[in-house]
């Protein structure tokens, strides 16, 4: 095997047969060239143990070809689940391009965030993507001299790049389906309203009653700590008012709901329904499997990294803002 200290483009471009120019095209995606020819490149790369040095690389272009994405991940959340596969969508459009992606994390807690925002901006990212964890806090101050993409929840009065799921079009269809099915007290769960998405999700829910000349009513609605002891004793509550069916917008608080439902020897739907965010394995385990909102993970991530890099091309453009359709998926539990 090839020293890869000693081994230079020139190297490279011989073993392929092909022009320097070329080589430095492929590593840097700065014009097209065609996949047979890349796929000679990198082969060569490999053979030769060639590695790119990305620090003498960013020192001449002033580009660092990484990108950041800070998100919450709670150590006791299944839907960590939900960011991880937005990672994996973000990463599989940076690594077509050349680009590299760092993961961060912000504990849901806005002082930790900030602090890590700081943290990425002395790294000398390229871009921040992000999902904010507070709507109040003004985040521009934190930011540097980097584009921002805002993925799945949006603070006030922002004017960045966004993409988002449409929450409240699939809860208002959620909750339709259960009003279809001749269920007029349908309880409302969720954690604190504090997030665009919970907000767009609510809007959904009392959307669907009021079309259906329902009215919302408080004892219905529950809103708490988002955890599965706090899904449990909230639908005990619930409970008390005897609903026909529930619809919950965490799926950890979810995991609280079943559990409830099978220590109690509920049955459902015969007693009471279920419909759930999101689509994770647990939910087609369940006795009887869920009714799940099943967004977009992947496709979000997907969709963050295309404009983060179109951004990054164009900075000048206006402001773009993307909605993506979440999926409702029928199951035995509605």
């Amino acid at each position: 095997m090839s020293d890869s200290k000693n081994i230079s483009i020139k190297d490279v471009a011989k073993h392929a047969n092909v022009s320097t120019a070329t080589v430095s095209h492929v590593i840097n995606g700065t014009r097209f060239v065609s996949e047979d020819t890349k796929r000679k490149v990198h082969q060569a790369m490999n053979d030769l143990n060639y590695r790119i040095n990305f620090v003498a690389r960013s020192l001449r272009s002033r580009k660092s070809y990484v990108i950041a994405f800070l998100a919450p991940i709670l150590a006791s959340e299944t839907s960590n689940y939900f960011f991880m596969s937005v990672a994996a969508g973000i990463q599989s459009v940076l690594k077509q391009n050349h680009y590299h992606l760092v993961l961060s994390d912000s504990h849901e807690e806005a002082e930790y965030e900030a602090d890590e925002i700081r943290m990425l901006g002395s790294q000398m990212i390229d871009g921040l993507i992000m999902a904010p964890a507070s709507r109040e806090l003004d985040y521009e101050h934190l930011f540097g001299d980097y584009p921002v993409v805002y993925l799945d929840r949006v603070p006030n009065n922002s004017n960045r790049d966004c993409v988002v799921v449409d929450n409240k079009t699939v809860s208002k269809e959620a909750v339709q389906m259960l009003i279809g099915k001749g269920h007029k007290r349908i309880a409302y769960l969720s954690g604190p309203n504090t997030l665009t998405t919970t907000e767009e999700r609510v809007a959904g829910y009392l959307e669907a009653l009021s079309e259906a000349g329902i009215e919302a009513e408080s004892d219905l609605i529950s809103i708490g700590e988002v955890s599965l002891d706090s899904g449990y004793k909230l639908t005990e509550s619930l409970m008390r008012h005897e609903p026909t069916a529930i619809f919950v917008t965490d799926n950890v608080m979810a995991m609280g709901v079943m559990f409830y439902m099978q220590e109690k020897k509920i049955s459902v739907p015969e007693q009471i329904a279920v419909v759930a965010y999101d689509e994770f394995q647990w939910t087609r385990i369940t006795s009887p499997p869920l009714t799940v909102i099943e967004q977009p993970a992947f496709e979000l991530g997907v969709k963050a990294a295309e404009v983060m890099l179109e951004r990054i091309d164009n900075a000048g453009s206006p402001r773009q803002e993307h909605r993506l359709t979440a999926n409702l998926v029928v199951r035995q539990s509605s």
